[in-house]
């Protein structure tokens, strides 16, 4: 895979295509901060591996697929199990470069709902009870993963973003829901606009960054 420049090191790793094993840069449980299922408490699954580059991205770490250990589902799942929430969200990194089939089947098998967050950027693999899709500039989105999308979440830097939300809004089920967050870096001088977005436009919900607010995971 060639990344951005601003990856040190190519995320380069064999991974067995049957998805037996995962590069797992982390996972723990907290509380849901972000879009539809803000407030509940999940499992966070982290994938190691990027090629999107997004110079805001908070988790670059995950970018090197091979500073993380190659970790078998059962081994994940078992933790999972656990936790007494029974909601995984699987993230990344981008989550997709992998063929989730196996984790989802044995995560579900387990009676523990799967979430993904995607940027869209991979054919979809995996059965999921949710899928978020965050379009990213960098890597456009498939239009067969849009069109799975329970939900679509644009990060919203500037206002030019506006159009780019909109673009995606038209690829996606009627369904959909259409979530506009604000960059957090930006957020002080992007939240006036995005509210006034969203109450002229309301076929848009606002989806802030709540656990960081709550200063947790």
């Amino acid at each position: 895979m060639n990344l951005t420049k601003e990856i040190k090191q190519p995320a380069v790793l064999s991974v067995p295509a049957s998805g037996r094993e995962l590069p797992l840069m982390e996972a723990f449980y907290t509380i849901q901060g972000e879009g539809y299922n803000t407030g509940k408490a999940a499992y966070f699954i982290r994938l190691g591996g990027c090629d999107i580059g997004c110079h805001w991205c908070d988790v670059k770490e995950s970018w090197d697929a091979a500073a993380h250990p190659l970790t078998s589902v059962a081994s994940i799942v078992a933790q999972a199990q656990q936790y007494p929430g029974k909601a995984v969200v699987v993230t990344g990194g981008e989550p997709l470069i992998y063929n989730l089939d196996l984790l989802t089947l044995t995560l579900q098998q387990a009676g523990i709902l799967t979430f993904l967050e995607t940027s869209g950027a991979y054919p979809l693999s995996g059965s999921w009870d949710w899928v978020c899709v965050s379009p990213k500039k960098f890597k456009k989105p498939l239009p067969s993963v849009l069109a799975k999308a329970d939900e679509l979440k644009v990060i919203v830097f500037n206002k030019s973003d506006f159009a780019w939300a909109e673009e995606h809004a038209g690829q996606v089920a009627p369904h959909t829901r259409l979530y506009l967050q604000p960059e957090w870096s930006k957020a002080q001088q992007i939240v006036p606009d995005i509210v006034d977005y969203v109450k002229n436009n309301p076929k848009w919900q606002v989806s802030l960054q709540t656990h960081k607010y709550l200063n947790i995971p």
